[in-house]
């Protein structure tokens, strides 16, 4: 009797126990929307979640610790910014104007998300701009150069070089002497590019080369004396269209921007 009773006794606290839990659990919905009460103020756990968001795009993992080490720092900031209330600080100059830059930047930030909602960049018009530049770019005749270098510290390196150039040696062979070690590993070869890819000194030097021909004079740049060689040159082709896509699209979204602001201050009384 004694042990039935126990048996019994000890199921009924179980499941009364497993109740009450459950009870206290869904008659709590205030504890389960927020991470922790400060003084009676609320921090919900909403606001950690957005912290978890941003470290996870920064490579940290979701784990119990980093939400733990999130509502600590939430916890200290609401201390904090609780203090700074009591000592009256929001009424100081120094703190009305920062705080009133801070609620600019964010309506700032809001009215053109909300700008580019309503008024989206489209693909068509993404693609349409695409179009554009290659036919400016076809028609304006711009060129691509493949060139190679030869970077070295000193003027006097650089002309040494040269008369070895001279005297026939190898282009590909002398670049092992390069302080370009991006280049210099591969005969200094620096693909196709276009002029404006280059600093002034630079592509001013390799555009007026036929090809085939280096620098007998060697250029001097922010980054040391080069010699150049000019191997090839053709007509420069477009990156093709999914490579430029995000850019065009940016660009594209700060044109409307720019005519948003353009439209208010044309409509606004400025004095």
């Amino acid at each position: 009797m004694t042990q039935s009773s126990s048996g019994l006794f000890s199921k009924r606290t179980l499941g009364a126990a497993a109740l009450l839990s459950a009870g206290l659990l869904l008659g709590s919905p205030t504890m389960a929307q927020n991470a922790a009460v400060v003084n009676g103020k609320a921090i919900p756990s909403s606001r950690v979640d957005e912290f978890v968001k941003i470290l996870a795009q920064q490579g940290r993992p979701d784990t119990p610790e980093t939400r733990k080490m999130i509502r600590d720092e939430l916890i200290t900031r609401e201390l904090f910014v609780q203090e700074a209330d009591k000592r009256g600080l929001e009424k100081t100059p120094e703190v009305k104007q920062q705080l009133e830059q801070i609620r600019q930047d964010v309506l700032i930030r809001a009215l053109i998300a909300n700008e580019l909602k309503q008024s989206p960049v489209t693909d068509a018009e993404v693609k349409a701009e695409y179009e554009k530049l290659v036919k400016d770019s076809a028609q304006s005749g711009a060129q691509e150069y493949k060139a190679r270098h030869i970077l070295v510290e000193s003027e006097d390196e650089a002309k040494q070089i040269v008369e070895r150039l001279k005297k026939g040696e190898g282009f590909e062979s002398l670049a092992k002497l390069s302080k370009d070690p991006g280049s210099g590993a591969n005969g200094g070869d620096l693909g196709w590019n276009t002029p404006d890819t280059f600093v002034k000194e630079f592509s001013e030097a390799m555009t007026k080369l036929k090809k085939g021909e280096y620098t007998v004079i060697p250029v001097k740049t922010q980054f040391g004396y080069h010699i150049i060689q000019l191997d090839d040159v053709r007509a420069a082709e477009p990156p093709p269209f999914d490579q430029v896509k995000p850019q065009l699209k940016q660009q594209l979204e700060r044109q409307k921007i720019q005519a948003l602001q353009e439209k208010l201050r044309a409509s606004a009384k400025i004095q």
